[in-house]
C-alpha cells in the first residue's frame, strides 16, 4: 500500500466583502447590503510529491528509481580525439617568448625590489607555460583500460606491451619536475637582496628549466610519435557490416580488396606485403560496408606469431566481422596447400561463430593435378587434405583477378554475406536494449 502526499502552503485573501447600497421604493428609503465578490488570490509554493509505503502503521519513504535507458553503443573513435602534441623544442621556445614579455608589478620604486619581482614573475610564468600543455596531454590521452579491446590490442601490438603507459608516466614526471624547479628558483629570485643577485637567480632558473627540458623532453617527442601513429589508424564503425579478408601471406587478399572496395593496399609478390590493418569501403545497392585487409598468417602457435599476425587475430577476436578466407592452391604464394589447410582448420575452429565465405584465388594458374611441395607427403591418408589439395574447401568460389573469372559471382556472395552480417548487428543491438530494460 502506498500513498502520495503534497506539501502545499497557501495564503488566501478574503473572498468577498459587502458594500452598503441605498435603494428608493415607492413608500420610502431602504438600505440593503449587496455582496460584491472578488477573485481569490492564491499564493503557492512549488509542489513536491513523494511516495510512501505503509509499514506497521508508519509511512516509510519509497526510494525513487531512475528511468532505464537504452544500451550504450560501443564506438572506436578514441584515437581520432587525441590532442595535438607539439615538439618539445617548440613548447620551450613558445613558453620562453611569453615569459620574457612579463613585466614587473607597477608602482615599485626600489630597483632591487622591482628586479626580483620581475625575475620571480618570469620564472613562474615560464613554469606554468611549460607545465600546462603537459598536464593537458596527461589528462586527454585515454587510459588503456578504458579503451575498446580492439584499440587496446592496436596499442600493445604497435608500440609493445607497457610502452604507451611508460611514455605517459615520463611526461607526467617531467611536468612535476618543471613545477618543482620553477617554484624553487622563483622563490630564490624573490628573496634576492640586490638587483644583480636577482638577475643572476633569474638566469640560473631559466638555464635550469632549459636543461631539464633538453634532457627529458624526448618523452614529449615520443608522445608526439604515438599520437601521429594512432591518429592514422583506420576508423572502424561497429554499426556497419565489415568484411575481413584472411589467409596465408601472398595468397591474393590485397588484390581482392582493390577489386571489391575503395581500399588500395600494396600488391607485391612477397610475404607480409600488408604491414597493418587496411580499410576500404563497398557501396552495393546504395548501402555502405567496410572491408579490411589483414596481414597473412603462418603455420605456428600463437606464442611464436609476430605482431602482424597477432593484429589479424585481434581483428577477428574483437570486431564483429564476416570472414572472407582466401586460399591459393597454385603454389605461387610460397606456402604449401598442406600448411594452408592446417592454418585454415585452426582459424575455422577458432572463429567458427563468424559468417564465412571461402575463395580459391588465382584459379587461372590451377592445373589438373594438385600442387604438392617437396616437403609434403605425397601419400597422405588424410581424405579431407587430399580433397583440399584438389578443389579446396567444400563450397569455395574459384576466382581469378587477372582474368576476372568468377568476380561477378563473388560480388553477389559478398553482398549476401554482408546483408546477413547487418541482420546480426541489428539483432544484437535489440538484444542489448532488452537486457538493459
Amino acid at each position: 500500500m502506498s500513498c502520495a502526499f503534497s506539501l502545499l502552503e497557501s495564503c488566501h485573501l478574503p473572498c468577498s466583502r459587502y458594500l452598503s447600497t441605498t435603494f428608493r421604493f415607492s413608500r420610502g428609503w431602504y438600505q440593503m447590503q449587496r455582496p460584491i465578490k472578488h477573485k481569490t488570490l492564491c499564493l503557492c509554493r512549488n509542489m513536491q510529491t513523494f511516495a510512501c509505503e505503509l509499514v506497521k502503521a508508519s509511512y516509510v519513504p519509497t526510494p525513487q528509481t531512475k528511468p532505464k535507458s537504452l544500451a550504450k553503443v560501443e564506438t572506436i573513435d578514441a584515437f581520432q580525439k587525441l590532442p595535438m602534441v607539439m615538439p618539445s623544442v617548440d613548447i620551450f621556445q613558445s613558453a620562453s617568448r611569453k615569459a620574457k614579455r612579463v613585466l614587473p608589478t607597477k608602482g615599485i620604486a626600489n630597483v632591487a625590489k622591482r628586479e626580483r619581482n620581475r625575475g620571480a614573475k618570469q620564472l613562474d610564468a615560464l613554469m606554468k607555460e611549460l607545465a600546462v600543455p603537459l598536464r593537458g596531454y596527461i589528462e586527454n590521452f585515454p587510459k588503456r583500460i578504458y579503451l575498446h579491446p580492439y584499440e587496446r590490442s592496436l596499442i600493445e601490438l604497435t608500440f609493445g606491451a607497457g610502452n604507451y603507459e611508460e611514455v605517459l608516466k615520463k611526461v607526467d614526471a617531467l611536468r612535476k619536475k618543471v613545477v618543482s624547479v620553477g617554484k624553487e628558483h622563483a622563490s630564490l629570485c624573490a628573496k634576492s637582496l640586490s638587483k644583480k643577485e636577482a638577475e643572476e637567480r633569474l638566469t640560473e632558473g631559466l638555464e635550469k628549466l632549459q636543461e631539464i627540458f633538453k634532457c627529458e623532453g624526448q618523452a614529449i617527442d615520443d608522445l608526439l610519435y604515438i599520437a601521429k601513429t594512432l591518429r592514422a589508424m583506420p576508423v572502424v564503425d561497429l554499426e556497419m557490416p565489415t568484411l575481413c579478408l584472411v589467409g596465408a601471406p601472398n595468397v591474393g587478399k590485397s588484390s581482392l580488396v582493390r577489386l571489391l572496395s575503395t581500399g588500395k593496399p600494396e600488391v607485391c609478390n612477397y610475404p607480409f606485403t600488408t604491414r597493418g590493418i587496411l580499410m576500404g569501403h563497398i557501396t552495393l545497392d546504395y548501402q555502405h560496408f567496410q572491408v579490411t585487409d589483414t596481414p597473412g598468417l603462418l603455420k605456428r602457435c600463437d606464442e611464436d606469431r609476430n605482431n602482424l599476425e597477432k593484429l589479424t587475430l585481434a581483428v577477428l577476436s574483437h570486431l564483429p566481422t564476416a570472414i572472407l578466407y582466401v586460399h591459393d592452391l597454385s603454389g605461387q604464394c610460397g606456402m604449401s596447400p598442406s600448411d594452408q589447410f592446417m592454418i585454415y582448420k585452426e582459424i575455422s575452429e577458432r572463429f567458427g561463430n563468424h559468417l564465412w565465405l571461402d575463395v580459391i584465388s588465382k584459379c587461372d594458374l590451377l592445373k589438373e593435378s594438385p600442387v604438392v611441395f617437396i616437403t609434403e607427403d605425397r601419400e597422405v591418408d588424410h581424405l579431407e587434405l587430399v580433397k583440399y589439395r584438389k578443389i579446396g574447401p567444400e563450397g569455395a568460389l574459384h576466382v581469378s583477378v587477372k582474368n576476372e573469372d568468377g568476380i561477378d559471382k563473388l560480388k553477389k556472395k559478398v553482398h549476401e554475406l554482408l546483408m546477413a552480417q547487418m541482420e546480426r548487428i541489428k539483432s544484437k543491438r535489440i538484444q542489448d536494449n532488452i537486457e538493459v530494460a
